[in-house]
């Protein structure tokens, strides 16, 4: 790579790391900048993968006082789920054909960005319905651990757009502020990379180069990131989850 597209790269991982922390789809800026400079996809996802690692992890200690608000059996659920369905979807990115499970990601955002749009309305229509209102959700159902854990695969194999996945698979089945939701999806982002990177890293073929530029970026766009997560309103939080979510859908089909 030339001096212009290690730069390039760079601030593609700056961006990455921020949306890591925010909206959740920082693949779809970082993947595709990989993809223009000739690197072959399957390298591309596993090197993006691992290059986006410090943008989670600087992302987790910059929402470490949100992360603190969540009991620790929670916690460690999500840690655990996101990190064994990421081994399977390393597996599969790995094992399938390019671009087999990645067909379906478009049509899996829009579906998640629909349930983040309409979460609020859904949990009040559910509440409704009981005479004798229940305790809130703080601890992970099996529905909640099973469909996370799907989107741990999905991180694993692919990636992009999983923050949002999560967003909504979190946000649904536990009542928690979407502060702590998006702090805590951002930790499972981090655990699901941590596995599929490892699992890389011994496997796979990697752009060691745009991986280390990546993540020289990323680390400081995931801190900036976590910050601005903390400080946009719930509402607006919201919708630009289901913006981005929706954008990134229409790229991918294109």
């Amino acid at each position: 790579m030339t001096g212009p597209e290690h730069v390039a790269v760079i601030a593609a991982g700056l961006g990455a790391g921020i949306l890591t922390s925010t909206v959740g789809v920082a693949s779809l800026l970082s993947f595709p900048v990989l993809i223009a400079l000739g690197i072959p996809p399957v390298v591309a996802n596993a090197s993006n993968t691992l290059g986006l690692l410090p943008a989670a992890m600087s992302g987790s200690f910059g929402y470490r006082r949100e992360l603190r608000e969540v009991r620790r059996p929670t916690t460690v659920a999500v840690i655990l789920t996101c990190a064994i369905g990421a081994i399977g979807g390393a597996a599969l990115l790995l094992a399938l054909p390019p671009g087999v499970f990645a067909s379906l990601a478009p049509w899996l955002i829009l579906f998640t960005c629909l349930i983040v749009g309409v979460q609020p309305w859904i949990t009040r229509w559910l509440r409704s319905r009981h005479e004798h209102p229940q305790g809130e959700r703080t601890t992970m159902t099996p529905a909640t651990t099973f469909f996370a854990a799907l989107t741990g695969v999905y991180g694993g194999y692919f990636g992009a757009g999983a923050g949002v996945m999560m967003m909504a698979v979190l946000g649904f089945g536990l009542d928690l502020d979407l502060r702590i939701v998006n702090a805590l999806k951002t930790l499972a982002l981090l655990a699901a990379n941590l596995v599929a990177g490892f699992i890389f890293v011994l496997v796979a073929d990697l752009d060691l180069t745009a991986a280390g530029l990546l993540a020289i970026g990323s680390v400081v766009g995931g801190y900036v990131g976590s910050h601005i997560g903390r400080r946009l309103p719930a509402a607006l939080l919201r919708v630009l989850i289901v913006i981005a979510g929706v954008v990134a859908a229409v790229l991918m089909l294109r």
